[in-house]
């Protein structure tokens, strides 16, 4: 680990890890989650699924976007929510929690660089890497952290959320958490690689009509959030299959305002018209059952603006779930 990201770097505690409930046998998230601290990191087993959870603590793209911020805290309270669940998965299944990444001083692009360090380093270590934001600004430092050692064999990425965030960059070239998938498409077309990006849940009125633009432009597939909702689970599934077409390695992303605000009230932009939990679900299984996914982020966990922790335990559920899938 570079002295830089040392400075960025919050080893996992213990402490998070606490359980409300006991049980001889190994039950619970609490009992069974190991630390992983990457400055020391240690050898794993070749032949096992190595899960490496890590937080994104920042939320400077979502106050860049005018968002409300809180999305800092998600990391944290995210493991406080998955400690307390059951596991299903069988003992070849490891969890390892990571620690978090910091952005020190509002400076978002060191923070992302740091990120994207950490992501190389979870995957040369074997570890399948589980990211927890932050805000969805925390897309732009993942994927470079998954192309740093070459763009992976037909890449793409599915992203479940309200937003294309595909908006402008700032001035001075500065990112926000509307910007990171137009900042990988950019990368991307520096690469000579194909930009293959998908979104499920959009919302028409969570976007303006340049972005519509925008992302015709780059080839973007969408499928509106009442469509999701209205069209059936055949339909849904039928638009999954064609984007996973041309793709071997899949980057998943859900940003959890594409849920329903009585489901997701901690988020940084909520929405009145999102998807239920279970809209979404067979969804998420279905890319499981793919065998394509590398990598997933949680993004826009936003505890000060959540209701009696429910969006925390929503993003650990969805975790939960998506660990059982992958280690099956």
């Amino acid at each position: 680990m570079s002295n830089s990201l040392a400075s960025a770097y919050q080893a996992p505690e213990q402490q998070a890890w606490h359980g409300l409930r006991q049980s001889s046998a190994l039950e619970y998230y609490h009992q069974v989650v190991q630390l992983m601290d990457l400055r020391s990191p240690t050898a794993l087993k070749a032949n096992s699924l190595n899960i490496g959870l890590l937080g994104f603590c920042c939320d400077q793209g979502v106050i860049r976007n005018l968002g409300r911020p809180g999305a800092k805290e998600g990391p944290n309270a995210f493991r406080h929510a998955l400690a307390n669940l059951p596991i299903h998965f069988n003992q070849s299944v490891q969890v390892y929690d990571c620690g978090n990444i910091v952005c020190l001083d509002d400076d978002l692009e060191t923070a992302q660089a740091h990120l994207a360090q950490a992501v190389a380093l979870l995957r040369q270590l074997n570890l399948h890497p589980v990211l927890i934001g932050g805000g969805h600004e925390m897309a732009f430092g993942h994927y470079q952290g998954l192309v740093k050692n070459g763009m992976p064999d037909n890449f793409g990425i599915i992203n479940f959320d309200a937003h294309f965030d595909l908006r402008p960059l700032l001035p001075e070239h500065r990112g926000s958490s509307g910007t990171p998938f137009l900042q990988i498409a950019q990368d991307c077309k520096k690469q000579q690689a194909p930009f293959r990006y998908s979104c499920v849940g959009i919302q028409p009125y969570a976007n303006i009509s340049s972005l519509f633009e925008q992302a015709k432009a780059l080839d973007v597939r969408y499928r509106l959030a009442e469509d999701v909702i209205l069209g059936g689970l055949d339909a849904n599934l039928e638009f999954l299959k064609d984007a996973l077409a041309h793709i071997d390695n899949l980057y998943l992303t859900i940003c959890l305002d594409v849920f329903n605000v009585a489901y997701a009230p901690g988020v940084s932009a909520p929405q009145a018209t999102g998807l239920s939990p279970w809209d979404v679900i067979p969804l998420l299984r279905y890319l499981v059952r793919s065998k394509k996914i590398i990598s997933l982020d949680i993004a826009e966990l936003s505890p000060p603006n959540d209701r009696r922790h429910q969006t925390e335990k929503l993003a650990a559920w969805l975790v939960s779930d998506y660990i059982h899938g992958v280690g099956v």
